[in-house]
């Protein structure tokens, strides 16, 4: 052993080295550097602290500190030097190599995690490296901001160290995908993505940030994931304003529009009469959802749309003309809400059926 726990393998040489170098005053040659930087990967790579490995030089440095009085002090340092210089390079070389390798790993194991593109057995079996047991329920949250994040921003970093500091280790895996930061945690923990959702709100300035029902099972993930990025597709179609959404709230909506060709067929006969307005449909159909939206009262109504009041009677005295439902009625409101809803969500008439 070379002191502290370090095997005198990586060693190997050194004592030599010091000695022949210093003898003479000379630097190390490219062969002695370079059998330097190798045993520092050997030893990055059996897991040695870079600490012990360099306290173990510097007690082999006075171990073997020459015993002719021609051999001067400066010639011994240097020569410890540039040997420790190079095995330290070797250490972090090899550190870079497993960092990069890891994350590599990490990336390809969200990747399958999110879009379950693996064998669900294997990707349990790879999900405990990752501090995940996806036996178990997992809910997903997603944050969405007004630019794009990848892993190491100064986003995700933030909201990655808020996290920790708050929960610890306790199964969470935080990430980044297509540009938005993800959340997984423990189904039964809705506590971690409550706090997720405030702190990716302060980070993004203002973003939304979607959250999927808890799911079970390895291909749980995948469906809350999915839910999440639906919820977060819906609300920007339905203009919903909300900082936070979540997908249990929002299941009415896939309901709807289950059978598209339904919706459509309703959409076009509700709605399509529309057209003969001046104008065309698209303004009396913003009225109405603004008139929905603001829970049938005039007033407001009239305010989200900068109109008058008057004028927003007379649209909707106009829409009652044109598709014979009054917006008023109860019997003939649901109809149109629905419609409305629909048209937001197939993003008619800007597209055609």
């Amino acid at each position: 052993m070379a002191g502290q726990d370090i095997p005198a393998e990586y060693l190997d040489g050194y004592a030599h080295i010091l000695a022949a170098a210093s003898s003479t005053g000379r630097r190390l040659t490219r062969e002695e550097l370079d059998s330097r930087r190798a045993l520092g990967e050997r030893a990055a790579d059996a897991g040695h602290g870079l600490r012990a490995l360099v306290g173990a030089h510097l007690a082999a440095t006075r171990a073997h500190w020459p015993a002719s009085r021609t051999v001067r002090a400066d010639s011994v340092l240097a020569a410890a030097e540039q040997a420790v210089d190079a095995f330290a390079e070797g250490y972090e070389r090899a550190q870079r190599l497993a960092v990069r390798q890891e994350e590599a790993a990490r990336r390809e194991f969200i990747d399958d995690l999110l879009h379950g593109r693996s064998d669900l057995g294997l990707l349990a079996e790879r999900a405990e490296r990752f501090g995940l047991r996806l036996s178990y329920e997992h809910a997903v949250a997603v944050a969405q901001g007004p630019s794009g994040y990848e892993e190491g921003h100064p986003v995700p970093r933030e909201v990655e160290r808020a996290l920790i500091g708050r929960f610890g280790d306790r199964s969470i895996l935080l990430t980044t995908k297509d540009g938005r930061l993800v959340c997984v945690a423990p189904g039964d923990q809705d506590e971690v993505l409550r706090f997720f959702a405030k702190q990716a709100y302060d980070a993004t300035g203002g973003g939304r940030v979607a959250i999927g029902r808890p799911q079970p099972g390895p291909g749980g993930v995948v469906q809350s994931y999915e839910e999440a990025l639906n919820a977060l597709d819906l609300a920007e179609r339905l203009e919903i304003d909300e900082p936070v959404l979540r997908a249990a709230d929002l299941l009415v909506y896939p309901v709807l529009t289950r059978d598209r060709q339904a919706m459509a067929d309703l959409v076009v006969n509700t709605l399509g009469p529309l057209h003969q307005a001046r104008g065309g449909a698209q303004p009396l159909i913003d009225t109405l959802a603004a008139y929905f939206d603001s829970g049938c009262v005039a007033a407001e109504a009239a305010r989200r749309l900068a109109l008058s009041v008057r004028a927003l009677t007379y649209r909707l005295e106009r829409i009652h003309q044109l598709t014979g439902a009054n917006p008023s009625d109860p019997v003939h409101r649901y109809t149109l809400q629905t419609a409305v809803i629909g048209a937001r969500l197939l993003d008619w008439p800007a597209k055609p059926f």
